[in-house]
Formats: C-alpha cells, sequence, structure tokens
C-alpha cells in the first residue's frame, strides 16, 4: 500500500520518521480511524473536531482543512486502486531535543495509511468476555485517542487473537467501561444503556451516533455508572467502533444473549443510511 507522509505520497516500505520524533519518545500523538466509502469519509467533521481538540491538550500547532484532508484521501484512494477503505489519520509531535519539551511543537508527523476494510466490511456477531486488565484513567480529563495504548494491548494479550472476540474493561471502581476497541451499549425493555464518558471511556465517534439515532428512533438512552449484572441480565447487547460499525454479541461470559434482535437490526439499518453522505452527527435533527 502507498501511504502519505508529510506532503508526499510513497510506498509504504519507504516510508521513515525520525527516532527524535516525540510522538516515538514519549507517546505525544493522536490518530483517528474512519471509514470511507464510495469515496465519502464518514463523519469527517466529527473526527477532524476530535483531531484538533486532542492537538491543543498535546500543545502541537497543526491544523488541516475538509478539503485538504479530501485530496489526500482522493490521491491515496487512486494510488491504492480503492473505492471503500479504512483510514488511519496520524499526527505525532515531530522531532526534538532528548527531554520533555514544554514548548509547543510546531512540525508535526503527519501521516494518512488506509487499507481494504477487512471482511468487505460486514462483521459477524462476537462474544464478549469480562477483563481482568483494569481499564486505565486517562491521563487528561477526557481520554484522547493517543498512541498510549499499552493498556489496550494488555487486554487483547488477555483475551488473545481471535477477532470475534472483545475484551469489556471494568473501572477500577469495578463499573463497566467499554470494549478493547469499542463503546459498549445494552438493552434492558425500552432503554438502551451505555457507559457515562466520566468512567474514563473514549466518547466514540459513532458511540455518539448511534445515541442520536436511537433518539431519533424513539428509545431512550441512559448513560451512567454499571455493573457487570447489568449487562449480563440484558435483552440484548451490541458494540460499537468507527471501523466495524454495530456489531451484536451473541454472548457475554457464558450468558447467552437474546438471539432474537429487535434494537440492533433498527439501529444498524438507520445507520446505513448515512455513510455515504454524512459529515458531521450535528447534520441529524
Amino acid at each position: 500500500m502507498n501511504i502519505y507522509l508529510n506532503g508526499e505520497i510513497i510506498p509504504q516500505s519507504e516510508a521513515k520518521i525520525s527516532p527524535f520524533d516525540h510522538g516515538y519518545m514519549y507517546g505525544l500523538g493522536l490518530f483517528e480511524t474512519f471509514r470511507v466509502y464510495d469515496g465519502h469519509p464518514f463523519l469527517l467533521d466529527d473526527h477532524l473536531n476530535r483531531l484538533r481538540a486532542g492537538l491543543k491538550v498535546m500543545n502541537i500547532q497543526w491544523d488541516i482543512s475538509r478539503q485538504e484532508v479530501m485530496q489526500i484521501i482522493d490521491d491515496l484512494l487512486r494510488s491504492n486502486q480503492l473505492k471503500n477503505a479504512y483510514v488511519r489519520m496520524n499526527v505525532s509531535a515531530g522531532t526534538g531535543a532528548i527531554g520533555l519539551q514544554t514548548d509547543p511543537y510546531t512540525e508535526p508527523t503527519v501521516m494518512f495509511m488506509m487499507k481494504q476494510v477487512p471482511n468487505n466490511g460486514y462483521f459477524p456477531t462476537k462474544k464478549a468476555l469480562f477483563l481482568k486488565t483494569i481499564r486505565n484513567t486517562p491521563e487528561s480529563p477526557e481520554r484522547l485517542k493517543s498512541h498510549h495504548y499499552l493498556n489496550n494491548i494488555i487486554a487483547k494479550r488477555e483475551v488473545g487473537s481471535n477477532p470475534n472476540i472483545e475484551g469489556i474493561f471494568l473501572t477500577d471502581g469495578g463499573h463497566i467501561a467499554e470494549g478493547i476497541v469499542s463503546n459498549i451499549f445494552w438493552v434492558k425493555g425500552d432503554v438502551i444503556y451505555t457507559p457515562h464518558v466520566q468512567t474514563g471511556i473514549l466518547n466514540g465517534i459513532t458511540r455518539m451516533l448511534v445515541i442520536k439515532i436511537a433518539n431519533r428512533l424513539g428509545y431512550t438512552v441512559k448513560t451512567g455508572f454499571y455493573e457487570k449484572v447489568e449487562l449480563l441480565n440484558a435483552d440484548e447487547a451490541f458494540i460499537t467502533n468507527s471501523i466495524q460499525e454495530i456489531v451484536s454479541l451473541a454472548s457475554v461470559e457464558e450468558h447467552s444473549e437474546n438471539q432474537n434482535h429487535q434494537v440492533v437490526p433498527k439501529l444498524m439499518n438507520e445507520y446505513g443510511q448515512y455513510v455515504h453522505s454524512l459529515w458531521s452527527i450535528d447534520e441529524l435533527t
């Protein structure tokens, strides 16, 4: 595959960054992953806004317009002969001296990478297991989508490489947090539940869209601090992220979920109406 690196599209085998990049040395970097559907980068504005907010926290001075991103994506799609893709946009601090820097970073390293969406975009149901690994607390008031991924890596090692199993983090207080690479929801009666962002989870773009869609469909969505038993007693459960969209859970631990899912198909159908056109969740009234 070809990638975009600091203004150039090059083969990934030729990509090089400095060993003095503080994204490598100190983990000062952010990324966003999103889907491109027939050339349309779904919810791109929301991903850019979250990236901009995180860059301010990291004191990295950089910005890019929607039009500039579209040009990069169009060039990469053409170069890689793709119409649909999984895109990772990565911004790290850039080079600096050895030691912790307090001055702003003004020349970050910018990469765009893409690959074909696994399984042609279809993700089957998954099984969920509660992790022994506790969800770490964010380094800043809100969790950033940053290079600090060791907690997730340790959790992934715990559940193994099976792509059909998702591990569910608990907080140090025993409350449900999120999946290793997903947000989690469950349904009881006519109410959809999901952990509050104050549990320390990443406020996923797809999480926010699903909440908006659920409200539009007439469901009540409640966020809060929940214990394992509430998920185990759910009528149905599902996880979300920007690449896999909405994925039903067939089981949580040894507890099989109700296979006659009523809510998830409605959410998935509504979600699919927007993937070729929506730039931001705010476009939905």
